[in-house]
């Protein structure tokens, strides 16, 4: 291995290859490992490194984002490239104003941007909201590992409530053109309708561009688990709790609250439960930390989808405890190790 390393480093110091410092740096997290970490809170607190951490969700998401390009074809390529494009923009002239190395969270924020929007979404807004979300939630924070809420959501968010028409109506099944479908969740809220599993798995009905192929979400998510690049309590408690509370509403509120399964398997739940909340700068580091935070994002997540005028919850739910999750583990933290405890 150290020989390989040794090689690697030569290679690496070839005159021409400083212009693609970024991606080298990747590789070599893959690869060796690099012990990097960042400095003030929030952070990445463990010690896994920033490098490979951001190589191994890259690993994970590509099995959705090769969906989506199966699925909707040069347009997906489009919305993904605008979106590195915009987003490295900002991150190479943030790393010119600051005088510092550019970061590599731009290269896990610059896929799941995309991968949340709508399939026929105007690029200039995939431009517009990943500058935003890049800038805005994170950035302005000191950079990658500072940051309190999730950029790609940040940026989400900021569309959403920005563009809420073009939001709202740039939904299509997989393999149509130019003809808008409602998704799962806005059919059962209009007419009640149940869209069944099996098309929710595979991915034929509409939704953003990265969530309708559930399979992919569970695969990736189960090797992030796997690698232990995120932990199981987040995803098991979030899905968990919406699936206990759709039980629970669905028995007594049937027209208002949606069957459990369908609940599970609709909209972004999988893909924010898998990628999002996950997140290991923006949740919780204690364990028990991790399963509060699930549950409530998993309660927000349907009030919001059942009681509110939004059809989905999963971005303001995981946005909304991005911001108490430093004050879970404060809460935690005072009541584990609080004086007199250890005494009795």
């Amino acid at each position: 291995m150290n020989n390989l390393k040794m090689k690697y480093d030569k290679l690496t110091k070839i005159k021409f290859m400083k212009y693609f410092k970024t991606i080298t740096d990747v590789m070599e997290g893959i690869l060796f490992g690099v012990g990097k970490v960042t400095r003030g809170a929030p952070h990445i607190l463990d010690n896994l490194e920033i490098k490979r951490y951001m190589s191994i969700a890259i690993i994970a998401l590509l099995p959705t984002a090769a969906a989506s390009i199966y699925f909707f074809g040069v347009k997906a390529v489009l919305i993904i490239l605008v979106s590195y494009a915009a987003g490295g923009f900002v991150e190479v002239l943030n790393a010119i104003i600051r005088k510092k190395e550019i970061e590599e969270g731009f290269l896990v924020t610059g896929l799941i941007f995309p991968l949340i929007l709508p399939p026929t979404v105007p690029l200039w807004v995939v431009a517009v909201g990943v500058m935003f979300g890049t800038l805005f939630g994170k950035e302005i924070f000191g950079g990658t590992g500072r940051n309190i809420f999730n950029p790609a959501l940040v940026g989400r968010l900021f569309v959403t409530i920005a563009f809420p028409e073009i939001m709202t109506t740039a939904f299509i099944a997989p393999f149509t053109d130019a003809v808008t479908s409602a998704t799962p969740l806005v059919l059962f809220k209009t007419t009640q309708a149940v869209t069944p599993s099996l098309s929710l798995l595979l991915g034929t009905s509409a939704g953003s561009m990265g969530e309708i192929f559930r399979i992919g979400i569970i695969l990736g998510g189960l090797f992030l688990m796997f690698t232990r690049v995120s932990n199981w309590r987040i995803p098991i408690s979030y899905i968990g709790t919406v699936f206990v509370f759709a039980v629970i509403g669905n028995s007594f509120l049937p027209s208002r609250f949606a069957p459990p399964l369908f609940q599970i398997l609709t909209g972004g739940l999988l893909f924010g439960a898998m990628f999002m909340a996950t997140d290991p700068v923006t949740s919780p580091y204690t364990n028990t930390g991790k399963v509060i935070f699930g549950i409530l994002t998993g309660v927000f997540t349907v009030l919001i989808r059942t009681f509110s005028g939004y059809t989905e919850g999963v971005m303001f739910s995981i946005v909304l405890m991005n911001g108490f999750a430093p004050l879970i583990d404060q809460m935690i933290i005072t009541i584990k190790y609080r004086p007199g405890k250890n005494e009795r």
